[in-house]
């Protein structure tokens, strides 16, 4: 016979029945005794073996939790007030008053065999355990004994979840989870660890699994149970108490879990937030206190504590295994794209549940291609990547959604082709770091940086939105001003959140305000200095290892230290534009469903501003000729201009507007 199959369930309901009739024949024997007045001896018939394999449950619970025949007959005493007719009068009879028609521990110390009152005290087995529960009572002794619900199901075979871990359950991910090989390789290693410490100690260490990518650590966790059989349950360490006394409760649930059923604990850190000192606590308590097995999902490594830990980093697929995901979720649609799944593969680090993702969007499309025209294959892949790759940054970063184009970009020759060359970089660089092998002579990752300098208003955010809009990726902007903390090791903090969030790529991460970060801080003066070189190195070194494009902007590069720049591929100078330039600026301030009339723009390039004031007052000036219903003139932008330099605290002199309107 097998756990769970119909003829194990019915000889164990038939032990169950046997044991129960046991302590039955007990009550009315002690019932008898009062009858004569408390004489006469009795004796009940030892419970034999039950030679099943596996054995009964009440066989397992009771070697599990160590219990004695007495703390076993006080389960079975409690188990018949659901399992035995007539029980509640039996109960009655036996303590010789109606009103206490329910077990109590009188009553077992009265009619059972080997009574000793140690049974009930808080650190014995069966309160311990939580096995049986105290009702109301005028005492101790008479209070009513009730059998945990769950150790009920228990005893009759049923393998249900304790509804008292709902309130922190996590749903687990339904159907089969797709592993890639390597996936599969550490699923099959974090079983292992778990056999062979099975066979030298009784609590098996707690294993942890550490990364941004969160599907594919709960698919490695769900693997490691089902290839040694076990159930589990997941938790969300947010939902976790913080008060010391249900958190106890809580581990002892888990914990009892784990005895009854050989359930799992999957403790899904991933959504706890970043500054929870608390949550941490309780997690780190509940961790050192349960004697169960224990898998932590986490994105940052936790530090192990007094219990023994494991420790598995989980990283996005490979490029060579995201292909093999891409080429077996796309079926023999992949044989069309020529060259596309590398483009992706490129530009997204997405995992195998991601692609799925895409590719059941993808299938939807062409079930619904008899009512409307599908777009071309490669472009809605690429579209669809971008909303699964999209990074979840909340108040990290702010996505700046732009139509800007290079027809919108003034700048030198010069520096227009290197943030030409920047995009060729972007879209290139898994020709030549991985087909042509470059990715192997450097261990800075593929990740391309670039410094946008230049005073405020000079372009460099319209450059990195045109970037964005050329490579058909989303555009992030974080200032570092609000990232960086003077507290130490925070700042760290907040650009590892950064780029975690990201990690998926798809996204043109822009550092805003990198001043506040940098600077020429490499002589190290004192342990701010020092901590702030540290910040800095943490920042160049995640911006090396982004799978896509990072850009810092500064309005003082002459600031920074030459040390660090050495570390940033591509450095584009935003000189303040001269006359033409801002004039030609002027010329595309406007869009074509503007009316204008007599706008001279070698006269408005007098104005000595940069581009985002030239941007400003256009804007200004259209609201104003709107308002007055007419065409945008040189007039409405005089008054335009004469707000904006009162914003600006400086003073319009007369050079700049002379000849503008006609007096």
């Amino acid at each position: 016979m097998q756990f769970g199959d119909n003829a194990w369930v019915e000889a164990n309901c038939d032990y169950l029945q046997k044991a129960i009739a046991r302590v039955r024949s007990a009550l009315e024997q002690q019932q008898k005794m009062l009858e004569n007045g408390g004489e006469g001896n009795f004796e009940i018939a030892d419970l034999e073996p039950s030679h099943l394999s596996p054995p009964t449950t009440l066989e397992q619970i009771c070697t599990t939790f160590g219990l004695t025949d007495f703390e076993r007959d006080v389960v079975l005493l409690c188990a018949g007030m659901d399992l035995a007719p007539g029980w509640e009068s039996l109960c009655a009879a036996a303590q010789g008053n109606s009103q206490r028609n329910y077990p109590t521990f009188y009553l077992a110390m009265t009619a059972l065999e080997l009574p000793y009152w140690q049974a009930l005290q808080p650190q014995a087995a069966l309160r311990r355990w939580q096995l049986v529960e105290l009702g109301p009572g005028n005492s101790l002794a008479h209070s009513l004994l009730r059998l945990d619900e769950q150790v009920l199901q228990a005893l009759v075979g049923g393998r249900g979840m304790e509804q008292r871990l709902a309130q922190f359950q996590v749903p687990l991910p339904r159907g089969k989870q797709t592993l890639t090989p390597a996936q599969k390789q550490l699923a099959e290693q974090m079983g292992q660890v778990w056999v062979q410490a099975s066979e030298t100690q009784r609590m098996l260490p707690y294993l942890q699994l550490w990364g941004t990518d969160a599907e594919s650590k709960q698919a490695i966790a769900l693997s490691v149970c089902a290839q040694l059989g076990l159930d589990k349950v997941m938790l969300a360490a947010e939902m976790l108490p913080t008060d010391i006394q249900q958190l106890d409760q809580l581990r002892t649930l888990c914990d009892r879990e784990w005895w009854l059923h050989e359930r799992v604990l999957i403790l899904n850190c991933d959504w706890l937030g970043h500054q929870n000192a608390e949550a941490d606590q309780a997690i780190a308590r509940l961790l050192d206190t349960l004697t169960s097995p224990v898998i932590v999902l986490t994105q940052a490594r936790r530090p192990q504590r007094s219990r023994l830990t494991v420790v598995f980093a989980v990283a996005s697929p490979p490029p060579t295994e995201q292909r093999l995901l891409w080429q077996r979720a796309l079926g023999e649609s992949s044989e069309e794209l020529n060259g596309h799944i590398d483009q992706l593969v490129s530009h997204f680090n997405l995992n195998a549940a991601a692609i799925q993702g895409v590719c059941l969007r993808i299938q939807s499309d062409l079930r619904g291609a008899a009512t409307h025209e599908p777009k071309p294959l490669p472009e809605q892949l690429w579209a669809y990547c971008r909303d699964q790759a999209r990074p979840r940054l909340d108040d990290l970063a702010q996505q700046i959604h732009s139509p800007a184009s290079w027809e919108d970009l003034v700048l030198a020759e010069r520096e227009t082709q290197v943030l030409k060359e920047i995009v060729v970089h972007v879209r290139q660089r898994t020709q030549v770091y991985e087909t042509w092998g470059f990715g192997h002579k450097s261990g800075r990752g593929l990740g391309i940086a670039a410094l946008f300098a230049g005073s405020s208003g000079t372009g460099k955010t319209l450059a990195a939105e045109v970037l964005a809009n050329t490579l058909q990726l989303d555009l992030y902007r974080i200032d570092l001003s609000s990232v960086v903390s003077k507290y130490i090791g925070e700042t760290e903090k907040n650009l590892r959140r950064v780029f975690d969030a990201a990690e998926g790529g798809g996204a043109v991460l822009l550092f805003d305000e990198a001043d506040a970060l940098f600077g020429k801080r490499s002589e190290v003066k004192d342990s701010h200095d020092r901590h702030a070189n540290i910040e800095v190195s943490y920042l160049l070194q995640r911006m090396e290892a982004y799978r896509g494009l990072a850009i810092l902007t500064t309005n003082l590069k002459e600031a920074l230290d030459q040390a660090f720049l050495r570390r940033i591929r591509f450095v584009v100078q935003f000189p303040f534009p001269d006359a033409n330039q801002r004039a030609e600026i002027w010329r595309r301030a406007f869009p074509p469903q503007t009316p204008t009339q007599g706008l001279d723009y070698r006269k408005l390039a007098k104005l000595s501003v940069a581009g985002g004031n030239i941007a400003n007052i256009a804007l200004n000036a259209a609201f104003a000729a709107a308002e007055a219903n007419e065409p945008v003139g040189m007039q409405t932008i005089l008054q335009a201009v004469k707000r904006e330099y009162v914003k600006l605290e400086r003073p319009l002199t007369d050079g700049e507007v002379r000849g503008w309107v006609k007096k």
